[in-house]
């Protein structure tokens, strides 16, 4: 069979890993280095990641300290986190630049919940469209008599169980995370 059930299951994993690191760039009222290291900032007029221009780390649970390896980055990194859709004041002293991550109103918190339910939602839609995908194929095969009906039933059922188990992980992903941003720290 020409549909390998490894590259749907392969393709579903990395619809799984984007959700992950698309959430990790959600603020949950707690620090994290994700929270900024995508940012992009214009440094001698390219976009860079701001983790290739700087240390970033936590040293505590609501401060993000970024230290540039280039201290004349320091007022395009700042730029770009004001220009960033966090809503945080960074403060810089020369060499460092310090984000405090202020508490989440209960009315933010709820907002963010429903984000994360939305690109669930997005990640399951993509899962979805890949069995899609892989059922089209595996049905073409069967009117090209390349596969059996009795393949296509067992190829059919076995892509139906791999999917409910990628929708089963995107759910406990997104619920892992709503819990998290709910959560008053």
């Amino acid at each position: 069979m020409s549909v390998s059930i490894a590259d749907v299951r392969a393709r579903m994993e990395k619809a799984v890993e984007a959700l992950e690191h698309d959430l990790a760039t959600i603020r949950t009222g707690r620090a994290s280095p994700a929270l900024v290291e995508g940012i992009k900032v214009d440094h001698y007029n390219t976009a860079t990641a701001l983790k290739q221009l700087a240390t970033i780390s936590v040293p505590e649970a609501r401060l993000i300290v970024i230290q540039p390896w280039d201290r004349s980055a320091i007022k395009a990194i700042e730029k770009a986190i004001l220009q960033s859709d966090l809503g945080i004041n960074p403060s810089n002293d020369g060499t460092v630049i310090r984000l405090a991550i202020p508490q989440l109103t209960e009315q933010r918190r709820q907002e963010l919940a429903k984000q994360v339910k939305k690109r669930v939602e997005e990640s399951k839609v993509a899962v979805r469209n890949i069995r899609r995908d892989a059922h089209e194929e595996m049905r073409k095969q069967e009117r090209d008599h390349t596969i059996s009906q009795d393949d296509l039933r067992r190829g059919e059922q076995e892509l139906q169980k791999v999917t409910d188990g990628f929708v089963k992980d995107l759910e406990e992903i997104g619920h892992r995370k709503e819990t998290e941003i709910l959560a008053v720290s």
